[in-house]
């Protein structure tokens, strides 16, 4: 089955490419500020810090030419709830046009239009400069659970736009398997996909679900420079979307399979500490080691997918497809229910160090 056409124009479409004099005069005709302009790394649309003399920075967001605009509307949207509904969570805010405006559209150099927005900029560390820690990894458990909790009654009419990376929706995937050339490596991914579509998939009807962030890794979380466990910010709202709340638990957790010996031990700390805020239900931890494996085997798919087409680009695809298919040859060493049970040691437990901040 082929993905939704909007989803295969955002993942095809090239990112756009101000030249970064542009940028600059763009945000002071819109914004009324002066800064110096540096292009920050994106996988669909042209990211730049804006910096004023003062120190004060911005993030200017250039969407994706195949970006719907009322998709760019709900990620607005969503920021805006959050501050309002849930001040202290480190988001960014959205920063108005000299017009008052949430956005503003700008013509690239072949003429298509797109949307164009301001976010302040968060200051600290990408965890993934950092040692893992179990406080570190608690402590992301804690505020993704804070801000799933702060989006929990947010709606909006495009939260539901489709989007490949939605763990929930990985069986629409099962063409890309032929993407996978090494025998041995495919046959790893259709173990998953079997799993996926015999024990999550009859059982996605009868989860929560929400709007979730549905990215939250070691490179959208940042930390204080002199305290590693203390969260600072959340970034990168672009892959948000209206979906069963377990995939966001996975998703996060999956990243959290490298940096101890035992390859569960760390995503066991997330959830438990996750579930401490915001309980998972019986279902959902039933299928939370399923989705987990589930966001490994679409990052190998979409990943070795989108590496063929745009080889320019292949270094940042690639970024976390070893580390994906280590994942999926761990797990198939076990059988479910034993990656389920090492996956919720300590919700079974109730055992949560209590200092998360």
């Amino acid at each position: 089955m082929s993905e939704h056409p909007i989803v295969a124009a955002a993942l095809s479409t090239a990112v756009p490419s101000l030249a970064l004099d542009e940028v600059r005069a763009l945000v002071g005709r819109l914004y009324g500020i002066d800064g110096s302009v540096k292009s920050l790394v994106g996988e669909r649309d042209q990211n730049c810090c804006i910096e004023t003399a003062d120190g004060t920075r911005y993030v200017l967001k250039i969407s994706n030419p195949s970006e719907p605009v009322a998709v760019v509307d709900f990620q607005i949207a969503a920021l805006e709830h959050m501050a309002r509904v849930s001040p202290d969570l480190p988001v960014p805010r959205v920063v108005r046009t000299l017009g008052g405006r949430t956005r503003d559209s700008v013509a690239l150099g072949d003429g298509v239009e797109t949307s164009v927005r301001m976010l302040t900029y968060l200051d600290g560390v990408q965890i993934k400069e950092t040692p893992r820690t179990a406080g570190q990894r608690r402590a992301m458990g804690t505020v993704l659970a804070e801000l799933n909790l702060a989006l929990r009654d947010f709606s909006h009419p495009s939260a539901t736009h489709d989007l490949l990376w939605n763990v929930s929706a990985a069986h629409r995937l099962t063409a890309k398997l032929d993407c996978i050339l090494d025998a041995p490596r495919r046959a790893l991914a259709e173990l998953f996909m079997t799993r996926f579509n015999e024990h999550v998939l009859p059982r996605l009807g009868s989860v929560r679900a929400q709007v979730i962030h549905n990215d939250y890794h070691l490179y959208n979380v940042l930390v204080a420079p002199d305290d590693h466990e203390r969260i600072v910010g959340i970034i990168d709202f672009g892959d948000m979307l209206h979906a069963p709340l377990v995939g966001e638990v996975a998703t996060a957790a999956a990243f959290h399979m490298t940096g101890s010996a035992d390859p569960f031990e760390g995503a066991a700390q997330f959830i438990g500490a996750y579930h401490a805020t915001l309980p998972l239900t019986e279902i959902e931890q039933e299928i939370v080691a399923d989705l987990m494996a589930t966001r490994h085997l679409i990052t190998v798919l979409i990943s070795e997918w989108r590496a063929a087409r745009y080889p320019e680009n292949r270094a940042y695809i690639m970024r976390h497809n070893p580390a994906s298919w280590e994942a999926l040859a761990q797990m198939a060493d076990l059988s479910r229910d034993a990656v389920r049970d090492r996956l919720l040691t300590e919700v079974r437990k109730g055992k949560i160090n209590e200092k998360h901040h």
